[in-house]
């Protein structure tokens, strides 16, 4: 805990890079690129120009999640970076939809290199690697990105500090590392970076979402979903449950946070409950340094998931921060 707290706060006000290469990668190549994959993912695609990216989900016709992504419009290709072991599976389920769209899928996660740059010199430092203009990178919105040379860096809302994603060509790695040591940024713990993930409130597919999951009870709504694009797949059962539904699903991902008498996080799966019984059960933990307590994500009944809510999770006292996504 002492360690993670020390690199939070060497890099509060400087900066560290996180590994993000198990990540995957897909490029979607091709005069239809943009159109594809309006079609399938619930964001708009269609209304990205080049430099702009965003949030979106692919879902079943059940309107479960297959996957979470985020898409950039590169001008003559989209990139998507998706959760780690998804890329070959997203690969093939693409090329299986192709019918007479001129698109071309790669999977190019092995040959196309990414890692975050997190912390409040994170711009100063990337600059100064790059031979950047600073202001230029401060002025990015999320998943907005710019092109510096061979080098692509991409504004991220990922942690509660400021994150920008870089991708380089694999061999260039090393290059880019030293960059980046001479710039001041240090190498941060997978252990920091998931108590930032978990900070910032936002889900991991895998951990806080599965196959099982409607994105409306992960919280994903206002990031990941337009209500004003046509069609994509899935988009009849999300529209029911706002429409009919009134949005209510069965349940809520909410942003936990522990007594600061409790010093261990709890496991994944950890039982939620309240004075009235069984509310859920823990996704996540970690001790955040930046809160100085542990911090979790869970979903809960929606009917418990009230901002303030005072829950127990094996015994642990809590108390619901706001929803999650």
């Amino acid at each position: 805990m002492q360690n993670v707290s020390d690199e939070y706060r060497t890099i509060a006000g400087l900066a560290g890079w996180i590994d993000k290469t198990s990540r995957g990668r897909l490029r979607i190549d091709g005069r239809d690129a943009a159109s594809f994959l309006h079609a399938l993912l619930s964001n708009d695609i269609q209304a990205l120009r080049p430099g702009e990216g965003v949030y979106a989900t692919y879902l079943t016709p059940q309107g479960r999640m297959i996957a979470d992504i985020v898409a950039y419009h590169c001008g003559d290709h989209v990139l998507l970076d998706v959760a780690p072991g998804q890329s070959a599976v997203l690969s093939a389920r693409f090329d299986q939809v192709i019918f007479t769209e001129e698109v071309q899928v790669s999977d190019v996660s092995t040959s196309l290199d990414q890692i975050a740059v997190v912390g409040g010199s994170a711009e100063a430092a990337i600059a100064r690697a790059a031979g950047a203009d600073v202001e230029q990178l401060r002025a990015l919105p999320p998943r907005s990105h710019i092109m510096i040379g061979e080098l692509r860096v991409a504004r991220t809302d990922d942690a509660p500090l400021p994150s920008l994603d870089l991708f380089f060509a694999s061999p260039a790695r090393s290059e880019w590392l030293d960059r980046l040591d001479d710039a001041g940024v240090i190498p941060t713990s997978r252990a920091l970076a998931e108590a930032l993930r978990i900070d910032a409130g936002r889900p991991a597919f895998g951990v806080d979402m599965t196959e099982e999951t409607i994105p409306l009870e992960a919280g994903l709504l206002d990031r990941a979903i337009s209500l004003t694009k046509g069609c994509y797949v899935g988009q009849e059962v999300i529209i029911r449950v706002l429409h009919r539904g009134g949005g209510r699903v069965a349940k809520r991902l909410v942003r936990l946070a522990f007594d600061p008498s409790v010093e261990t996080p709890p496991a994944a799966g950890t039982p939620l409950s309240t004075d009235t019984g069984d509310a859920g059960r823990i996704t996540s933990a970690a001790f955040s340094p930046r809160a100085g307590r542990v911090l979790a994500l869970g979903y809960v009944h929606r009917d418990a998931a009230e901002t303030g809510r005072r829950l127990q999770a094996a015994g642990a006292p809590a108390e619901i921060l706001g929803l999650a996504g």
